[in-house]
């Protein structure tokens, strides 16, 4: 079976609920049960401007001040370290538009580096405080591996990616990470590994009797 995640590169959950998913991906290959895993886009921000904006700007607008965006950067962080993520949001000095990531995400599928790809630009982001809106840090991240950074800008890649978009959307999905299985919803958030593991192995054995 299938596990789709939507979300968006710049959404520290996000991150979060990668660490998660690959844990209880982990207790559940104990059990016996495997997944094809891809990555699907969102953007938190399609209307952001193209260069993006000022971190601490954007946070001041979406949260009311900058005391309340550095509380709530310290609840993420505390939550990242729990799941091996040292997040540094100090480092971070731009919001990206994430379009031109999320096409590179979508680039990296049928090469097989996807989950690589999705690693190295959360990883540049939320780790190194690089703008990975910018087209010589996204080439960067393409070239190491072993991708065309000029495939990022095609009308295909476009095309695909905004359908994805739409498709998400349409369907309801106004938060992630959200998780779908064989095409099914499942939920939204960065569950415990556990948790989440339980209802990975909960639709597992709902959608194999229902094939049977």
């Amino acid at each position: 079976m299938r596990i789709d995640v939507i979300s968006d590169v710049i959404c520290p959950w996000c991150f979060i609920g990668k660490r998660h998913m690959e844990t209880a991906l982990s207790l559940l290959a104990e059990d016996g049960l495997s997944f094809t895993v891809g990555f699907r886009p969102f953007q938190l921000n399609p209307d952001m401007p193209e260069d993006g904006v000022a971190r601490e700007q954007y946070r001041i607008k979406k949260f009311g001040s900058l005391e309340r965006s550095q509380e709530l950067d310290a609840n993420v962080a505390s939550a990242g370290l729990a799941a091996g993520i040292a997040f540094d949001f100090a480092r971070i000095q731009r919001t990206p538009n994430t379009a031109r990531a999320l096409r590179l995400v979508q680039l990296a599928g049928p090469a097989g580096v996807q989950h690589a790809v999705k690693e190295a630009l959360m990883a540049a982001y939320f780790l190194e405080g690089r703008d990975i809106g910018a087209a010589d840090v996204l080439a960067d991240i393409a070239h190491a591996h072993s991708l065309d950074p000029a495939q990022i800008d095609t009308d295909t890649l476009r095309a695909e990616t905004t359908t994805l978009e739409d498709a998400a959307r349409q369907a309801g999905i106004n938060g992630v990470p959200s998780f779908v299985m064989n095409g099914y919803l499942l939920f939204s958030g960065a569950m415990a590994p556990s948790a989440m593991a339980d209802r990975f192995r909960h639709a597992h054995a709902v959608l194999s009797t229902r094939a049977a």
